[in-house]
């Protein structure tokens, strides 16, 4: 396969995510959509139709076990170690920056539930999916855990009050609870009836398209004149350091395939809308949290279809 063919192969998957993220930003511009839509729209995905495709996909798909506990160990193991990799770099380059927890917050906070899903489905299809889910189940509840860590400033906080924020942000995350109740039905093995598998599938089809929409028309272009240096360098971090540390990592560890393709899309993917939420409700700069949403959002569509001619033209990814 020639470069132009890989990059076409590429392109046929990340293309559409970028399509509809550019549609995102264009129906803001028009008035078609505006924030309460938004809002809203964004509500019900992380509520209600990003938990039941999540849920349907693990009940529904055949498991490979063995798989999925690799990657689960992988996802935390290298996940922490990034993070610490992040806090010491951070510390080094911006010493006493009030803002280094934002920042590495930035880098390593990947928005594995819409955009890293997006690319899975468009490169794996359903299976890939219900991998996918349980690697996003390990990382969500890591994430918050790691977020809480990072944003908290010096003596701002006891052990216990950490500990009740990590615990709360954890047990009322709907996206966690499907992952569990998959788990437990698929553990269960009582069938779905057919009613309410199709009203289900119904759901889950508005997931992604009404995600990335509500992710394009969120995207703020103006913030980026602001926080300039802070923002490029969790950017770097996160579209260029993230996947490359991690799928050399996995390389060695072994990992080829559907399960290296899926290491891949997730820390390709841009900083999560979530550390927004959680740096705004710390008390930390919600502004530059925001910047870096937006800029990650951005460039990740070109960094990830890089990614993907190089592991495809290796032959790593099938």
């Amino acid at each position: 396969m020639g470069l132009i063919d890989q990059l076409a192969f590429s392109i046929s998957v990340t293309g559409p995510i970028c399509l509809i993220l550019v549609m995102g930003v264009v129906l803001k511009k028009i008035a078609v959509i505006n924030d309460a839509f938004i809002e809203s729209a964004s509500n019900l995905v992380f509520k209600v139709t990003l938990p039941t495709m999540l849920f349907l996909s693990l009940v529904e798909a055949d498991h490979d076990f063995a798989t999925s506990a690799s990657l689960v160990g992988f996802s935390v193991g290298s996940n922490v170690l990034f993070f610490a990799f992040c806090t010491a770099l951070v510390g080094v380059l911006l010493k006493g920056n009030k803002d280094s927890g934002v920042i590495v917050q930035g880098a390593f906070r990947a928005n594995t539930g819409i955009i890293a899903l997006a690319y899975v489905a468009n490169m794996y299809g359903t299976e890939g999916l219900a991998t996918a889910a349980i690697y996003v189940a390990a990382t969500t509840l890591l994430y918050n855990v790691l977020a809480v860590i990072s944003l908290t400033p010096k003596g701002a906080q006891t052990g216990a009050s950490a500990l009740k924020t990590m615990t709360k942000s954890i047990t009322s995350n709907p996206l966690i609870i499907s992952i569990m109740a998959g788990f437990a039905y698929s553990f269960i093995g009582l069938p779905i009836p057919k009613v309410a598998s199709d009203a289900g599938h119904y759901f889950a089809s508005m997931t992604l398209p009404l995600a990335l929409l509500c992710t394009g028309g969120s995207l703020n272009l103006n913030s980026l004149k602001h926080e300039i240096t802070p923002t490029w360098i969790a950017t770097t971090l996160k579209l260029i350091a993230a996947p490359i540390v991690s799928c050399l990592l996995a390389y060695v560890l072994g990992f080829r395939g559907e399960a290296l393709g899926i290491i891949f899309f997730m820390t390709a993917s841009p900083t999560a809308a979530a550390s927004y939420v959680m740096a705004r409700s710390m008390g930390g700069n919600s502004t530059l949290a925001a910047n870096i949403i937006a800029l990650t959002t951005i460039l990740s569509v070109v960094t990830t279809t890089i990614g993907l001619v190089i592991l495809n033209s290796l032959n790593l990814l099938y």
